[in-house]
């Protein structure tokens, strides 16, 4: 009970930091609090540490390089103030795994699960927010056709070396408090599976994820039903109810899936 407090504490006086800052709009930071409160409350200082460094890493690169995606707001379906869909849709696969460790704390795989879920989707916001440092636009992960930046699935060299770097940082981050010994380096694990999760992210986003179309302005969106110009956005592919949240949520359970695989080989 009282670690569940003082992470009920920990996690609201960082949500409401965040919701000061604008890193989190109103519903983001009730969605945080609750979110930080599982995940410090139940999985303990290790979880909430790697946690953190997913948010204050993230938060951070996205106020640094806002001015470079000036222009490219009319592509994401939001803004940089992350709302309630935005924090469940990356935190929700590893608050869930943080929760499965209160229950089975002499296990392993939910450290592991917890870690690989944060490793892809920190991978994933890496390569968003640093891939459009690259001086070339990217290139469709499907078919490498090039694309304009800020296109679900485009990759880059900076945006892949970021998504890499992004999942690695987790993985380094996991192994040192590592609550128990793994058959393969945890670190490496991690970082595999991060990445893959990230690249899993992409491979969604350029086939079924939901994009629509601005007659406006003539360019695709994430926006709906109304693109930042005011007028109504036509869906041109994927399916309806696969937004970005449902996106990121893929990602992080494809990062748990390939970490599990991987453990259950060796």
């Amino acid at each position: 009970m009282t670690q569940f407090l003082i992470g009920l504490a920990l996690a609201v006086i960082i949500a409401y930091a965040a919701y000061r800052a604008h890193s989190l709009g109103k519903g983001g930071a009730y969605a945080a609090a609750f979110m930080g409160t599982v995940i410090f409350g139940l999985g303990g200082w290790e979880y909430g540490a790697v946690l953190l460094t997913f948010f204050i890493t993230s938060s951070a690169l996205s106020h640094s390089f806002k001015k470079h995606k000036r222009g490219l707001d009319e592509k994401y379906s939001k803004g940089d103030q992350r709302d309630a869909g935005q924090v469940f849709g990356n935190g929700g696969i590893p608050a869930i795994f943080a929760a499965l460790h209160f229950f089975f704390p002499n296990e392993s795989w939910p450290w592991l699960a917890f870690a690989s879920s944060l490793a892809a989707v920190n991978a994933d916001t890496w390569a968003t927010e640093l891939g459009i440092l690259n001086p070339n636009p990217p290139r469709l992960i499907t078919n490498f056709k090039v694309v304009e930046k800020g296109t679900s699935g485009g990759l880059s060299l900076i945006g892949t070396l970021a998504s890499l770097a992004g999942a690695a940082l987790i993985g380094v981050l996991a192994s040192l408090p590592g609550p128990h010994p793994a058959p393969v380096p945890i670190g490496m694990v991690i970082t595999i599976a991060g990445f893959a999760g990230a690249l899993f992210d992409s491979f969604i986003g350029a086939t079924v994820q939901a994009v629509y179309f601005c007659p406006k302005d003539n360019k695709e969106t994430e926006q709906h039903p109304t693109h930042s110009c005011g007028v109504q956005t036509v869906r041109v592919r994927g399916w309806a109810w696969l937004n970005n949240d449902w996106v990121n949520v893929a990602c992080g359970a494809f990062g748990v899936l390939i970490c599990l695989l991987i453990q259950g080989v060796y």
